[in-house]
């Protein structure tokens, strides 16, 4: 398996500039892992297929979901790309290599472990920060236009917003300077997650089932049925931050309640 991936990647070195890669491979890559993952979303709520999984009872009108499309295209080619060519040469300076040999599994696991935990606490501040007064109303709340999420919104937000949290997650690859293919698999696996906690199901084999102080879709979903400044669960992946800091009691308190038939759209804060 490692030389057929040693051979894949030397056919792209040998083939294609390391800007070319960074840049323009980061960004088609993202937008495949991206669409590919949320697209499907869109089409089961249309169809109403595995409605039982589904958080809310509400849905979006078809006219919403191709808003979104369309504002995302706007903003991942307006915004997204520019700052993937412009980010190139600081992630240069700070030693991206695309070079063979490939990084061993051990050091890519553990740079991996290390975003996903230094993503989590910065997006956590970030995220209350945008929670506040003013900052929701003239950035936040374009992101909060979709009370009952789907995957692909995900990523619709303010172009401020994109900038600032978008800081959360280049922090941890800019500190290590990591091999080109270790932040392409830590961008594939950020994207499945956000679009993963913003899809508007929960199901039998979502993570959060399995892998303790994972938030996923459930936990998130809460977080866009509770709008303005105080809704709380402003973690991107996992929980333990809004435990800490006392910012998920009322969704506990929701889960702690347990009462079944009672409908949860449009829930007051607890």
């Amino acid at each position: 398996m490692g030389s057929i991936i040693e051979s894949g990647w030397l056919y792209l070195i040998t083939h294609f500039s390391d800007f070319q890669l960074a840049c323009l491979g980061s960004f088609f890559l993202h937008e495949s892992v991206f669409f590919l993952s949320g697209l499907p979303f869109i089409y089961l709520e249309r169809a109403g297929w595995l409605s039982k999984y589904k958080i809310q009872t509400k849905n979006n009108s078809p006219a919403a979901q191709e808003k979104c499309i369309t504002r995302l295209l706007l903003y991942h080619f307006g915004v997204n790309l520019p700052v993937m060519i412009f980010s190139y040469p600081v992630f240069r300076y700070m030693g991206m290599q695309s070079s063979l040999p490939l990084p061993s599994w051990k050091v890519v696991l553990t740079q991996i472990i290390f975003y996903f935990i230094l993503e989590d606490f910065v997006f956590y501040w970030g995220h209350r920060i945008l929670h506040t007064k003013w900052l929701y109303k003239h950035v936040h709340s374009v992101h909060h236009e979709y009370a009952t999420p789907f995957g692909l919104t995900s990523e619709y937000a303010h172009p401020a917003e994109i900038l600032f949290l978008g800081f959360a997650t280049i922090v941890g690859p800019a500190i290590t300077g990591p091999h080109l293919i270790t932040l392409w698999l830590w961008m594939v696996l950020r994207v499945l997650e956000t679009v993963e906690a913003h899809c508007g199901y929960h199901f039998p084999w979502s993570l959060s089932n399995f892998l303790p102080l994972y938030g996923g879709a459930d936990f998130h979903d809460y977080h866009h049925r509770l709008l303005y400044t105080k809704s709380g669960n402003y973690s991107s992946t996992f929980t333990y931050m809004d435990w800490i800091f006392g910012t998920d009691k009322g969704y506990r308190k929701l889960k702690a309640l347990k009462k079944p038939g009672i409908e949860e759209d449009g829930i007051k804060e607890m």
